[in-house]
C-alpha cells in the first residue's frame, strides 16, 4: 500500500468534518505513548508524570527497566486521512489502577490497536476482553523490544485471538512502522463494517 501520512505539522483543514476516534490500549510500558508521539501530525497531548518510589509498590516495573514516567489519564494525537476525515488517537493508561477509564475512552471509538509486549502477553488479555465486550474492531501490534522473535501462531494461541483479527509486528518509535499499524487498522475496520450499516463516518483507504 503506497499510502503516506503527511509530515507537515499544519492546522486542521477547514473542510475536515468527520472525526474518527481510535484508541491505543495495552499493558503498562508497552509503548502506547511512544506510538502516539511518533505518528501524530500535531504536537501530542500527554499526561505523563514522573514515577516515584511510592509507585513502585503499586505498579510492577520489573519488566520496564529505565522507565521514568507513566501516563495517568490518556495521550492524544491526530492524523489527517483526507480532506474530510481525521483520526483522533487516544492512548490509554496501562496500569490496572487506571482501567476504570477504559470503558469511557471506548465510548464512540471506531476501532482500536492493542499494543503488545510479547514478554508480557498476559497483560493484554484485559484490553482484548473489554474491546470484545464493546464490539469494537481491533488489531494486535507486537512492539519490538529487541528480544527473541515470537512466532505469530504462538502469539495468537496465547491470546486466543479469532482468526480474523490482524496480528502485526511494529516498532512504536518509528513513524513509518506506526503508520503501517494504523493503515492495517483502517483496512480491518472497513472489512468489519462491510455489508453492515455504515458507521457515522467511513474512512477512506488512502492516507494523504
Amino acid at each position: 500500500m503506497d499510502s503516506v501520512i503527511s509530515d507537515a505539522r499544519t492546522p486542521l483543514g477547514a473542510s475536515a468534518d468527520n472525526g474518527l476516534k481510535i484508541v491505543v490500549v495495552g499493558g503498562f510500558g508497552v509503548g502506547k505513548t511512544t506510538l502516539v508521539r511518533s505518528v501524530s501530525e500535531i504536537r501530542p497531548l500527554n499526561t505523563e508524570e514522573t514515577m516515584t518510589r511510592a509507585g513502585e509498590t503499586v505498579d510492577d516495573i520489573r519488566q520496564v527497566g529505565g522507565k521514568t514516567t507513566t501516563t495517568v489519564a490518556f495521550d492524544f494525537g491526530r492524523i489527517t486521512l483526507d480532506a474530510r476525515n481525521v483520526l483522533y488517537l487516544f492512548g490509554a493508561p496501562g496500569q490496572e489502577r487506571f482501567w476504570f477509564l477504559w470503558d469511557r475512552l471506548f465510548s464512540g471509538t471506531l476501532g482500536a490497536v492493542v499494543l503488545l509486549d510479547t514478554r508480557r502477553i498476559d497483560e493484554s488479555w484485559y484490553a482484548i476482553d473489554r474491546l470484545e465486550h464493546h464490539g469494537t474492531p481491533f488489531i494486535v501490534a507486537c512492539n519490538d523490544f529487541g528480544g527473541p522473535a515470537h512466532p505469530p501462531g504462538a502469539v495468537r494461541e496465547a491470546l486466543d485471538l479469532d482468526p480474523h483479527v490482524p496480528l502485526v509486528d511494529c516498532d512504536a518509535r518509528s513513524r513509518e512502522s506506526s503508520k503501517q499499524v494504523l493503515i492495517t487498522l483502517v483496512q480491518h475496520i472497513q472489512q468489519h463494517y462491510a455489508g453492515r450499516s455504515a458507521p457515522a463516518a467511513q474512512p477512506r483507504q488512502e492516507f494523504v
